[in-house]
């Protein structure tokens, strides 16, 4: 009775985690490698991109990791200027597109015209929209449709991979 008992629960558990691992394979392949093959105006090799990045924007910007929420100070940035990336000073967001979303992330509602673009994330089990700077593929954060109008996106970008760029008020 045993053999068969544990017969059927290993049946039950591959039929259960079959899917599973190959839904994690394929969301791994395509989500790590989404921007594998693209080719960008600026490229670097990975020791240069770690040198001129540093630690903790090189885990932001090349390797997709998350700042912790709260921690930018571009998040309640409220002066007119232009948020820019970290790895390539491309333009990406203007200050007007600001909004306090409550998250602890700067976030936008839209970005300047072709700054960013957008790949599939399948990471943590979940279906997410990536944006990633359209000059050098560095990973900025991602996009929601919970935002407010006009556009309804809540572009939520991770500070440490944005710069910013005041713009001088009138004398």
């Amino acid at each position: 009775m045993t053999g068969r008992r544990q017969f059927l629960s290993f049946v039950g558990a591959s039929l259960v985690l079959t899917p599973l691992v190959a839904w994690l394979s394929r969301s791994q392949l395509l989500s790590r490698d989404a921007n594998a093959n693209v080719r960008f105006p600026v490229e670097r090799s990975d020791a240069e991109w770690r040198a001129a990045l540093g630690p903790e924007r090189y885990r932001i910007l090349r390797e997709r990791g998350t700042e912790w929420a709260h921690s930018s100070p571009l998040d309640k940035e409220k002066r007119s200027g232009v948020f820019g990336c970290a790895g390539c000073g491309q333009p990406l967001f203007s200050s007007s597109t600001k909004f306090e979303s409550g998250t602890g992330w700067p976030s936008f509602y839209a970005p300047l015209d072709g700054a960013v673009a957008t790949s599939i994330d399948r990471d943590f089990f979940m279906v997410r929209t990536e944006v990633h700077c359209a000059r050098c593929g560095g990973h900025l954060g991602h996009v929601f449709p919970d935002g407010p109008p006009p556009t309804g996106q809540r572009y939520c970008m991770n500070g440490v991979a944005m710069t910013f760029e005041p713009i001088a008020s009138p004398a």
